[in-house]
């Protein structure tokens, strides 16, 4: 029996409780009746939402109806629209072929803020810890909720794709949300409850690139509260589409 890699992280002080509550509340949000009524709109504009926060954590921010508008053309924002209207293609092939999806991921959100030749390629230096990620992506090692953190922790530490390394970090994490099914049709919108808690998501995520055991946990920690305060937003997004 090979042992799951990610199983200890479970064990860290409130880490299982904690993920237990997310997974409570991402099945109290699905049961909206917006998902019933106007599950494509919903979907839709969590999307938007999310890649403008996405594009915010990354320090390009903009008013959200300026971009429903069309009036922003910030080459990271567009990115960051690119991205998100893509992971639906994606998070079948996430686990299949991850760095094939992440060249791609990078491609996308890279264009027209570096330069070509750089797209799709992560620096030499990130490769042994990359290639271990990417190990666990492929073996769906874990319980998805942590999996999907830890991919966004670790992609976040590498610093591996250039230019524009979070929006890649966080696409990634929703895609391995999605694909694994634990939030199988992409509505939690976990970058808007980052971005609210953007001291916290920095603070967090330098803390997990020390690989202590307290560093990991409150990473995770971190991160199930924002999926748990995504659920607690969902109707805030949801109920105007009805």
């Amino acid at each position: 029996m090979t042992m799951d890699p990610l199983a200890p992280l479970l064990n860290l002080a409130d880490v299982e409780s904690a993920v237990n509550g997310a997974r409570a509340a991402v099945d109290g949000a699905y049961r909206h009746r917006a998902l019933r009524r106007q599950g494509g709109a919903v979907a839709a504009e969590i999307s938007l939402r999310c890649a403008v926060a996405s594009a915010a954590l990354e320090g390009h921010r903009y008013d959200l109806s300026a971009v429903r508008g069309g009036t922003v053309l910030d080459a990271v924002l567009q990115g960051s629209l690119r991205v998100a209207e893509a992971l639906p293609t994606l998070h079948e092939r996430w686990h299949k072929s991850p760095r094939q999806v992440l060249a791609r991921l990078h491609l996308l959100a890279g264009t027209g803020v570096l330069p070509e030749h750089d797209l799709g390629k992560p620096l030499p230096e990130a490769a042994a810890r990359l290639d271990t990620l990417l190990e666990l992506v492929a073996a769906e090692a874990g319980d998805p909720l942590i999996r999907a953190a830890v991919v966004h922790g670790e992609l976040l530490a590498l610093k591996a794709f250039p230019g524009v390394n979070g929006v890649v970090a966080r696409a990634a994490a929703r895609l391995t949300l999605v694909g694994s099914g634990f939030d199988p049709r992409g509505v939690i919108p976990v970058e808007t409850a980052h971005l609210d808690r953007e001291p916290e998501y920095i603070g967090a995520a330098n803390a997990f690139a020390t690989g202590t055991p307290d560093g990991l946990r409150s990473w995770l920690r971190h991160y199930t509260t924002a999926v748990t305060q995504a659920c607690t937003d969902f109707p805030t997004l949801a109920d105007p589409l009805l």
